[in-house]
């Protein structure tokens, strides 16, 4: 399985180039393909390359090509989220991110830059994002211009946003840090932050931050007149050269870019010289500005110098000017090989590599989130072609339904009803379809219709059924479609949105059957939470299950979760939990789950459990705090269908939630059930959930 990890922080210019280039290069010590993520970014590729993305490729030579590496520009996300589409959003990246991912050993993912408009959406979506795909953060937060108090806040507050929406943060690391507030910083943040994550203090070093000519020119714009081959010289200091030549020497520091009116040709002189002297400071370079350049005999001397400086002459004003100088941010980018070892080896010193190693390895994803379910879902159908039988094809939801399914590629289908009729509903729902894997079927003139009819008075005719009546009942679409999958002419069927549960149902248990060992047929809802994804069983199918059935229904779905990719943890539900209750409805869920425990003692399970107490972290350790389920469980078995099927319409209309289902379980081959008020996204998850059942069969 490919591991992988979410850079986060909560602001701009925190210095994640560092950590992802040490990241990185600790991992390529691991492992032979390192895959790099950002999901959005800041600017087209057309207009502007992103600085991280084209370092680490270009560095560490990473065989992506840089359209692969995002989702989307930060506009293009931005508008998504103004039109509430961040499902749109998020699934767009699980799809990119997925892509990649299968074709590396590692991911590193790096959340948003934080600059431009749209922030106050950015640190929620980052969270959102790291949530669906699965990865643990290592969260990010710079002390620049912070006091010791704000930097533990604010990495604090961002750490308790994670752990909100249940995402694992496996570092956390403070960053630009000034030297003499890092003991502090550190010892506060340990007192405070969980044991098991990872802390680092990174104190700040003006090699990192601050910016080379180079970025100036690119920052400032303008016209470089000299020095192009020292566009790399790091600038520590500014100053303006508007005063008298003897003071303004005074003012010369280390690296320093000297600003001044392009008509100062003194100031530039003097500049040159004592760049040149061992009794000053060097000097980095000189921005010459108000859109004056140098006399031409001050031109010619510079012309004919053998050691010039940068020099870059800008049309704006001294004071304009000197504020974009202050505004500029250093990136680190792939030609300054210098910057990108300094931070690799900045990463080596303060972090502890080998730590986070151990806990990169040791991470399991607490859950599955509902788009992340879906991907996969729509993934593992895809994997297999499966044919599905859909019965109601005079149901303008099962043929929009079956576009959407057919245009995705994803099933064969044969809807059964009057093939002109339903040619012609196409047509006025204005939906076009593949002929290729649809089939349309009228029962009564199929060319199985007898051969069908045959084969249900063999099986039927010990319980009374005539040929009469055989050739009666194949006319009806639940029978004939339930034929299709027992004699393997479709894999599955769907069916319920015009038809009663029963009426769906019944004919699979006359000549389908249930598997060995199983007795009842039961259902499960996959309940697509905000976060999340639960199990919910059985909440359509048995009334008043006794404990015996109460425990197969328990297992059977702990075997469809699994199947769905969610780790099984049971939870039986009572008003109830521990030992505190008594009465028969109790007794039976405690009956229920020790017969689970001596069926299945594999699976992890607790009951009797109330809801709150299986589901709330909180509740469940106050209740039951020694329980591995309490409070996180991911299967949910109600005692009856009264409960079950109230429950989950709650969490439904209350939540928002996306209820998948009923997925009938228990069945030799698979056949399940729609709700008659069924949406058509109801009918397309339905359908895709058959298909991936029928791969197993």
């Amino acid at each position: 399985m490919t591991k992988s990890i979410f850079i986060a922080t909560a602001e701009a210019y925190s210095g994640k180039s560092v950590i992802a280039l040490g990241l990185v290069n600790m991992l390529l010590g691991k492992a032979q393909k390192i895959g790099y993520f950002k999901p959005i970014i800041n600017a087209a590729p057309q207009e502007q390359t992103d600085a991280h993305i084209e370092t680490i490729r270009s560095h560490f030579q990473l065989p992506i090509a840089y359209e692969d590496t995002y989702a989307y520009t930060r506009p293009e996300a931005l508008r998504l989220l103004e039109a509430d589409k961040q499902g749109e959003l998020i699934e767009t990246i699980i799809r990119k991110y997925k892509q990649l991912e299968d074709h590396y050993d590692f991911m590193v993912v790096e959340g948003s830059d934080f600059v431009g408009q749209g922030t106050a959406y950015e640190f929620d979506s980052n969270i959102s994002i790291a949530k669906n795909l699965g990865t643990p953060v290592l969260l990010i937060i710079s002390g620049t211009g912070k006091t010791t108090a704000q930097v533990v806040s604010a990495l604090l507050t961002a750490l308790r946003s994670f752990e909100a929406r249940e995402v694992q943060v496996l570092a956390a690391v403070a960053n630009k840090i000034n030297p003499e507030q890092v003991d502090d910083v550190w010892q506060l943040l340990r007192a405070q932050l969980p044991e098991d994550i990872i802390l680092a203090v990174i104190p700040e070093d003006k090699n990192l931050l601050n910016p080379t000519m180079k970025e100036i020119h690119e920052q400032l714009g303008g016209t470089l007149l000299f020095g192009k081959e020292l566009l790399s010289n790091q600038v520590d200091n500014f100053v303006t050269g508007a005063m008298q030549v003897p003071k303004f020497l005074n003012y010369l520091k280390e690296n320093v870019l000297i600003v001044t009116p392009g008509d100062r040709g003194d100031i530039i002189i003097c500049a040159l010289q004592a760049n040149l002297s061992a009794s000053y400071p060097k000097v980095a370079g000189i921005v010459l500005s108000a859109d004056l350049v140098p006399e031409e005999p001050i031109m010619r001397l510079l012309e004919g110098s053998q050691t010039l400086l940068p020099i870059i002459a800008v049309k704006t004003g001294t004071f304009q000017t000197s504020a974009q100088l202050w505004a500029t941010q250093s990136r680190i980018t792939p030609d300054n090989r210098k910057k990108i070892d300094l931070a690799i080896q900045t990463f080596e010193r303060y972090v502890d590599v080998q730590a986070l190693d151990q806990r990169i390895a040791a991470f399991q994803s607490a859950g599955i989130t509902p788009h992340m379910f879906q991907y996969r879902l729509l993934q593992w159908a895809k994997r297999q072609r499966r044919h599905i039988v859909l019965p109601e094809g005079n149901d303008d939801r099962i043929l929009r339904a079956a576009a959407r399914l057919l245009n995705q590629d994803i099933v064969d289908l044969t809807i059964l009803g009057n093939p002109e009729e339903i040619t012609a509903s196409f047509k006025r729902l204005g939906l076009e379809v593949s002929n290729e894997h649809l089939h349309l079927v009228d029962p009564a003139t199929s060319d199985y219709y007898e051969e069908y009819a045959q084969t249900f008075y063999e099986l039927r005719k010990a319980k009374g059924v005539n040929m009469d009546m055989a050739y009666d009942m194949l006319r009806d679409v639940s029978y004939f479609g339930s034929m299709m999958v027992y004699k393997g002419h479709a894999d599955g069927m769907v069916s319920g949105a015009v038809h009663t549960t029963q009426h769906t149902i019944r004919p699979a248990l006359q000549f389908i059957k249930t598997k060995p060992g199983v007795s009842v047929v039961s259902s499960v809802f996959f309940m697509c939470l905000p976060d999340r994804v639960a199990v919910f069983g059985d909440c359509a199918v048995n009334p008043n299950p006794t404990a015996e059935q109460l425990a197969e229904i328990a297992i059977s779905s702990a075997e469809s979760s699994l199947r769905f990719g969610i780790e099984p943890r049971l939870a039986m539900l009572s008003y109830s939990s521990g030992t505190s209750g008594e009465g028969a409805d109790v007794d039976k869920v405690r009956k229920a789950t020790q017969l689970v425990k001596e069926k299945r003692p594999d699976l992890k399970v607790e009951g009797p459990i109330q809801y709150d107490a299986a589901v709330d972290p909180i509740v469940g350790k106050q209740k039951l705090p020694n329980s591995e389920v309490a409070g996180q469980a991911s299967v949910l078995i109600f005692p009856d269908l009264n409960t079950g099927n109230n429950t989950y319409k709650a969490v439904q209309r209350e939540t928002g939630a996306l209820a998948i289902g009923p997925v009938l379980q228990g069945l030799n081959k698979p056949v399940n059930d729609l709700s008659r008020g069924c949406t058509v996204d109801d009918v397309f998850n339905t359908v895709i959930i058959t298909a991936i059942q029928s791969q197993n069969e």
